[in-house]
C-alpha cells in the first residue's frame, strides 16, 4: 500500500551517513520535508540527482524545509557519496527496505531497480505531493515547486 496526498507520513528510524539514528519523528510534523528514495549512490542518476538538491539546498532551507534521501545503501557508502558530492543534507541507509515499503515504493525497470520516488511533506506531517520517475533530473524541481505552494 503506498501513500497518497493527505495521508500521514509513518514514523521510522534509520541511520544517516554518520552512523546516527534518524527519527523522522523529529522532523516530521514538526516543518516541510522532502524525502527522496533513489536506487544506488554513485550511479550516473542518482548523482545528478542528489546534486541538483546539494546545488538547491539553499531554497528548500530558506523556506524552512529539509531534504532527506534514502536508499539501502550502507551507511559507509552514504559517507563517502556525502564527502565526494559534498552533499549539505541527510542521507539515510535503509539496508532493509523497511521503510521503503512503509512508503510503498514499487521497483521498476521490471523489478530489477529500487524505485525513484519523492515525497513532500508539510508541516503538519501530511503528503502534499508526490513523484515517481526513474528520470533524475525532475525530483527537485517538482519538490521546491511544491514546497513553495505550501508557504
Amino acid at each position: 500500500m503506498s501513500i497518497e496526498k493527505g495521508d500521514s507520513i509513518p514514523s521510522f528510524q534509520l541511520n544517516d551517513q554518520n552512523g546516527i539514528v534518524f527519527n523522522s519523528d523529529d522532523v516530521i510534523g514538526k516543518k516541510p520535508v522532502v524525502i527522496y528514495f533513489y536506487p544506488k549512490n554513485f550511479t550516473p542518476g542518482c548523482t545528478k540527482e542528489a546534486c541538483s538538491f546539494r546545488d538547491s539546498y539553499e531554497d528548500f532551507k530558506e523556506i524552512g524545509a529539509e531534504v532527506v534521501g534514502i536508499s539501502g545503501d550502507s551507511e559507509k557508502s552514504h559517507a563517502k557519496f556525502t564527502a565526494k558530492y559534498n552533499l549539505p543534507f541527510i542521507l539515510l541507509a535503509d539496508s532493509t527496505g523497511k521503510v521503503r515499503k512503509k512508503f510503498g515504493i514499487k521497483k521498476s525497470l521490471l523489478g530489477l531497480v529500487p524505485g525513484r520516488e519523492t515525497f513532500v511533506i508539510d508541516a503538519q506531517g501530511k503528503l502534499i505531493f508526490k513523484f515517481n520517475s526513474l528520470d533524475a533530473s525532475q525530483h527537485m524541481k517538482k519538490a521546491l515547486k511544491a514546497i513553495k505552494k505550501i508557504n
